[in-house]
């Protein structure tokens, strides 16, 4: 008995020293893993954010492409009326030529706007037009005989034309626009000039007007009129 060795157990000392804490490369491990889970899922909503603005711009390209359809449709109907889809611009032709140094338009290019645009107004009146059709700009121009800034003005006055012809009233045999249609045209037409950096090849052929159709972009909210005082239409102000 005295004899006898005592044996001490240093198993639970052994234990009891071993550390708690987890080792560094265990925790650079983690870290790494935690970043590539957040830079995982932030590239897959960036991803989805850029694949649902392309699935807009493509679907806002084919919307005005069938909006610019139904406009050369109605242009069909009208022998001379041409619809550029690169440009967006109606091309009236030979349907509205001016003659050298005027602004006028004589009765038949009158009636012949009168009777088309009320066809554009409806179209504008549309899913597609109330979603994307932001103006119209009734676009004059000059041929390049004159000084730079007479035929500029010239231009401008061309353009105005077209207003003064579309809100005069109307001749014998046609169809009156309705009020509506007047306030449409009031909202949606703008009017712009242009001269030299417009030219065709010919004076003939640059002695015209377009329509230039201006379209929403993705997001952009329509223009509001609202609260905006409406007089009368009065008379036109170019004279003869």
């Amino acid at each position: 008995m005295l004899g006898s060795r005592i044996v001490l157990k240093k198993g639970g000392r052994d234990e009891a020293e071993k550390p708690f804490w987890i080792s560094f490369a265990d925790l650079m491990t983690a870290l790494m893993v935690l970043f590539l889970l957040v830079m995982s899922v932030a590239l897959l909503s960036v991803t989805k954010t850029v694949s649902e603005i392309e699935r807009l711009k493509v679907q806002r390209e084919q919307d005005i492409d069938a909006l610019l359809e139904k406009v050369k449709q109605a242009a069909d109907r009208y022998p001379g009326v041409t619809v550029d889809k690169e440009r967006n611009v109606i091309d009236f032709g030979d349907r509205a030529r001016f003659d050298t140094a005027s602004h006028q338009l004589n009765p038949e290019q009158a009636k012949l706007l009168r009777a088309f645009v009320p066809e554009v107004l409806v179209i504008a009146q549309d899913d597609l037009g109330k979603r994307w059709l932001k103006r119209i700009v009734a676009e004059g121009f000059a041929d390049q005989r004159g000084t730079y800034l007479y035929n500029l003005n010239l231009s401008l006055q061309r353009s105005q034309r077209v207003l003064c012809v579309l809100l005069a009233p109307p001749l014998p045999g046609e169809i009156p626009m309705s009020q509506d249609q007047l306030e449409q045209i009031r909202e949606l037409f703008l009017v712009g000039g242009y001269s030299f950096n417009s030219a065709k090849s010919s004076f003939e052929e640059s002695r015209r007007i377009e329509l230039r159709l201006e379209f929403l972009s993705i997001g952009e909210p329509r223009p509001s009129t609202e609260g905006i005082p409406r007089g009368n239409f009065g008379p036109c102000a170019l004279g003869n």
